[in-house]
């Protein structure tokens, strides 16, 4: 049994580095060989072959999660490539990062941006920047507005209403800011799907542990925009490699009215 599972964790991470051999035995063969040994064992071994979630999707959740720690470089950058190597494009990897800024901040988006541009320069990725905003939309607030708006609503549904009419007598250019930038800027543009998007964002709300409230409405949101049950529950278990159980957990107890509405699958 353990043999088995070292080999398919072997494998996995095999095909995510994109060699024969993974750096991570021989990088810790003389301080703790141990600890490679769990790595594979575990996390491409028991965690990475678990149904409900494509490589990529668990590759963008991955890189997502260690862009909003922020600590952990050498591991974002190998995800990164590892993410290219299973298929990901460089536009998704440098869109994730923009999407990042919305609820991990500016830091966290442009550190990441820098961080895959080494990644594409050591792969020879020859990356071709898409704008996806034309000038007339960046110029007109209300275009800005309504867009935002219709994607808020679709997304986050009433929770998200509340959200906004919550900031209303108190801060009501924050609205503002979070129906023009967030919703109208960001999630309207391509290079990731709407579920993509959610995914992403429930695993960066997950890993900051500091949000529960929003991590709940984008839990319902995943949900609202074609994302499982399943997909949710995956998405939390597979980032617990990476900003741990108690972060886990958490997310978990926050979420768990929700799963228990919308039901098994749904």
């Amino acid at each position: 049994m353990e043999s088995t599972r070292y080999q398919t964790g072997f494998n996995y991470l095999c095909h995510i580095e994109g060699t024969h051999h993974p750096s991570i035995v021989d990088a810790l063969a003389e301080i703790a060989p141990d600890l490679a040994s769990l790595v594979i064992r575990f996390v491409y071994g028991e965690i990475y072959p678990r149904p409900h979630l494509t490589l990529k999707e668990r590759q963008l959740v991955a890189v997502a999660t260690l862009a909003t720690l922020g600590n952990a470089r050498p591991q974002l950058k190998f995800h990164i490539a590892g993410a290219l190597n299973v298929g990901c494009s460089s536009q998704e990897i440098i869109e994730l990062m923009l999407h990042l800024v919305i609820y991990a901040g500016f830091p966290a988006g442009l550190n990441g941006v820098w961080a895959a541009q080494e990644v594409f320069q050591d792969h020879g990725v020859a990356h071709v920047p898409v704008a996806s905003l034309t000038r007339a939309q960046k110029d007109r607030g209300d275009s800005r507005y309504r867009a935002g708006w219709a994607a808020l609503s679709r997304i986050d549904g009433r929770a998200g209403e509340d959200v906004i009419a919550s900031l209303a007598t108190l801060a009501p250019d924050l609205a503002r800011y979070i129906i023009e930038f967030a919703f109208g800027d960001i999630y309207t543009r391509s290079g990731l799907s709407l579920v993509q998007r959610e995914l992403i964002t429930v695993a960066t709300l997950t890993a900051k542990g500091t949000a529960a409230v929003q991590l709940k409405v984008h839990a319902q949101g995943l949900l609202n925009v074609g994302g499982t049950r399943d997909q949710l529950v995956e998405t939390l278990i597979h980032i617990s490699a990476y900003c741990g159980f108690p972060a886990t957990i958490n997310a978990l107890h926050v979420i768990q009215e929700i799963l228990g509405k919308r039901g098994r699958g749904t």
